[in-house]
């Protein structure tokens, strides 16, 4: 029997990888979305990006599988797809995870972020804390995480990130919105968190 040639054995590694990557990010069954929810981390080869303008134009995405609808600006990349989407412009991310579970604790987003950053240990988080936002109770977070060098110039970006952990009938979203420290978006990234509408 003739041996599988190494571009067969390329592909097939790269494959198992994909999908071990992957996780379950569109699987129903996770309790917890940390199962498929990492931590943010900008790329340090990635130009710089500036804030998001006063005159930014903001589109709707609709996410019938996620069960949700979220503002976000216009010329940003989306990657992924139903419980697993991805927005970007450069180093601005915004990322939200939708898994099974019920409202989220002070202790469980906590744990949550000892969990991750056991994964990337530049993570650091201050303490998670309950806010309301048009009337829906979430919990909020902010951490920072460090990007590997830039390859070049030894350069690392540091990013700051929003974490937004909200949910409803048994459903569990959490919504990163990340930016380089120094970049201010504030104002466009409150716009962004208080669209999410449940559907």
């Amino acid at each position: 029997m003739p041996r599988p040639s190494r571009a067969v054995f390329a592909a097939a590694l790269a494959a198992v990888t994909a999908l071990s990557a992957a996780g379950c990010g569109d699987s129903t069954s996770s309790s917890s979305p940390s199962a498929s929810q990492g931590a943010l981390s900008a790329d340090a080869r990635s130009a710089a990006t500036g804030d998001i303008p006063d005159n930014q134009n903001f589109l709707t995405f609709v996410n019938a599988k996620g069960g949700y609808s979220i503002r976000y600006p216009e010329g940003w990349a989306q990657s992924g797809a139903g419980r697993d989407v991805t927005f970007r412009d450069k180093n601005n991310l915004v990322h939200i995870v939708i898994a099974r579970g019920g409202a989220p604790s002070l202790a469980a987003v906590r744990a949550e972020l000892a969990k991750l950053r056991r994964s990337s240990p530049t993570l650091r988080a201050r303490a998670p804390q309950r806010v309301t936002i048009n009337g829906t109770p979430l919990v909020k977070v902010v951490y920072t995480t460090r990007s590997a060098p830039n390859p070049v110039t030894g350069k690392r970006v540091t990013l700051v990130v929003d974490r937004y952990a909200l949910a409803r009938n048994g459903t569990r979203a959490t919504v990163d919105l990340g930016t380089p420290r120094g970049v201010d978006n504030v104002d466009g990234y409150r716009m962004m968190i208080e669209s999410f509408r449940w559907r």
